[in-house]
């Protein structure tokens, strides 16, 4: 007797399924229930959406805005993956109570953890609001004009909408800018960690996120959302008591059998199905090896460290596995498609496209056209990728910059109440940031990749005050002194020292900040990305957005006869197929 198997996955990019489509749930009865029930499904496309009973979206929940979990108890338990709630176990581990080594299990409701920030997010419904969204848009209107009409309607869209207190309402774009649909959503605020394995289970092999296959972990984490009295959305309280779910899912311990119908239910992030092959060429040659490079140092810099030191690596644990995850996504995606030809097969799909336009079809330059504007785009591309990767995701202090930039922007544009006012929420953000950071780990990767944007960018790019001969350096010299010396005169490489500073009177902490060595070098760098890099890069870009939409609607109009699904964009979707292998 063949078994009914739901599979609830959390996705973080593209899936890999028999059923190739990841389809909006609330299309399924239109689009898809008849070829769900030919495979086996036993149960109705409203069994999976609803908005007038409970169903399986109601089980689905959105966890911290980048993972999927499923609700399992009439008590709001909440299921999700290991490398899901690796942050909110780090956060609670010390040396005395290594959470990570040892796993965590509360044994009753009182021992479970907060974790302020955390959310679960529910969709109570999604529509469709493309003809609001894009009414008094036609294409003779240019790229800038269309974008502040329909700016001006989502704006008024979203006013529209009678919500709760407790409600939102999210709208994107699906098909590149052609279809709109609004999300309304309910989030939870009180979310408790209830369990984890250690990570010998969660982490079993090292590998612990979607990108590696087949898996061998036991990559999950439980947790609880809590509620008010009233089963609504509060802050936490001691007070709150657990979430009484609209739909929760049994679990079933059965196992599967070749050729049962299974489906997969979550929020994937992003996917790119309809670029031409000049984009997919341009990530496999040039940007994904240069941000595997710099993740690949990054990495090696803090495992050395890691291996040291148990509270390194406690404090690290969250960041380290973070850096991996696209790392490891960004080698796996490369891999995949050279072997599989992928820009060769995209060119077919052109040529196939070229040949059935008309020859006074309105696409008949689509493709010339971005092939040009990617050539053009490329080196701004990778000088961006690179910058951001060093600056924003990889060294601490560097992008840690930014939040007192933003302290001094809210002084220049809001005298001194827009600068208290900022400064109550940084001062709050500071005991955290500096409880995960090792200065000499932050120092050592800075100087690291320096050396590789160096190498990489074109050497338009590079400030005159990283050009070695400039600072007397040999051309192969680490940036090692350099670099030292800026942590060593910078205040905000320690946290006494950055408190003292904001301590002071609003100008004299401004002053101190634009002063500050470590500041002052990358607010500069940041000045010369934006002017030489960034701005060029928008502008190029916003042509190819355009560009880009019209060809996915190109695509549909000419291959009619082949079934659409829109990429993925971390909006709730589904995915289906039979067991096989």
């Amino acid at each position: 007797m063949k078994r009914f198997l739901i599979l609830l996955l959390v996705f973080s990019s593209a899936i890999a399924f028999a059923g190739e489509g990841m389809w909006l749930p609330q299309l399924l009865k239109l689009l898809n229930e008849s070829e769900m029930k030919s495979m086996g499904m036993k149960m109705s496309a409203d069994d999976i959406y609803s908005i007038n009973k409970g169903s399986l979206k109601d089980a689905v929940v959105h966890f911290g805005g980048f993972c999927t979990s499923e609700v399992i108890s009439p008590q709001g338990l909440l299921l999700t993956n290991h490398h899901c709630g690796y942050g909110e176990i780090q956060s609670h581990s010390s040396v005395e109570h290594n959470y990570i080594k040892n796993g965590f299990w509360a044994k009753n409701l009182s021992e479970e953890l907060s974790n302020p920030g955390l959310t679960a997010t529910f969709i109570d419904y999604i529509e469709d609001v493309t003809s609001l969204v894009l009414a008094g848009v036609d294409a003779e209107k240019n790229l800038e004009d269309r974008q502040k009409i329909v700016d001006k309607n989502l704006s008024m869209v979203k006013k529209n909408y009678k919500l709760e207190s407790y409600q939102d309402v999210i709208i994107r774009p699906f098909f590149d800018g052609n279809q709109y649909f609004a999300f309304v959503t309910t989030t939870f605020r009180d979310v408790r960690l209830v369990g984890a394995p250690p990570e010998s289970i969660g982490k079993f092999g090292s590998d612990t996120d979607n990108w590696v296959w087949p898996r061998h972990t036991g990559d999950f984490s439980l947790f609880r959302i809590y509620a008010d009295k009233n089963n609504k959305p509060a802050d936490y309280s001691p007070d709150n008591v657990p979430y009484t779910p609209k739909h929760y899912l049994p679990i079933s311990l059965d196992g599967v059998e070749e050729g049962d119908f299974t489906l997969v239910f979550g929020f994937p992030g992003r996917t790119n199905e309809y670029l031409p092959s000049y984009a997919v060429d341009q990530i496999v040659t040039s940007l994904n090896p240069a941000k595997i490079e710099i993740r690949e140092k990054s990495l090696k810099i803090m495992d050395t460290y890691m291996r040291k030191d148990e509270k390194i690596k406690i404090k690290y644990a969250a960041k380290y596995a973070s850096i991996a995850n696209y790392w490891k996504k960004w080698i796996g995606e490369s891999t995949g498609l050279q072997k599989t030809n992928a820009v060769q097969k995209k060119q077919l799909f052109e040529e196939e496209f070229t040949k059935r336009l008309k020859k006074d079809s309105p696409y008949k330059d689509i493709l010339p056209s971005m092939e040009k504007l990617y050539n053009d785009i490329n080196k701004y591309a990778l000088a961006r990728d690179v910058y951001s990767e060093i600056v924003m995701r990889n060294v601490d202090l560097t992008g840690f910059m930014f939040s007192f930039k933003r302290l001094l922007d809210a002084y220049q544009n809001n005298g001194e109440s827009g600068y208290q006012d900022f400064l109550s929420r940084l001062k709050g953000s500071i005991p955290d940031f500096y409880k995960d950071l090792d200065v000499k780990i932050d120092q050592e990767k800075l100087s690291a990749l320096l050396d590789i944007y160096v190498k990489t960018v074109d050497p338009d790019f590079v400030p005159d005050f990283l050009q070695r001969e400039n600072l007397g350096m040999a051309s192969d010299e680490p940036y090692d002194e350099m670099v030292k010396n800026l942590y060593i005169g910078s205040s905000f490489s320690d946290e006494n020292a950055t408190m003292k500073l904001l301590s002071l009177s609003p100008s004299e902490a401004v002053s101190a900040v634009k002063s500050d060595p470590l500041y002052a070098f990358i607010i500069g760098w940041n000045d010369i990305f934006v002017q030489k890099i960034s701005n060029p890069y928008n502008d190029i870009k916003r042509k190819l957005d355009e560009l880009q939409s019209n060809y996915t609607n190109a695509q549909m109009e000419v291959f009619k006869e082949k079934r659409f699904y829109p990429d993925a964009n971390s909006t709730m979707r589904v995915t289906y197929g039979q067991v096989e292998g």
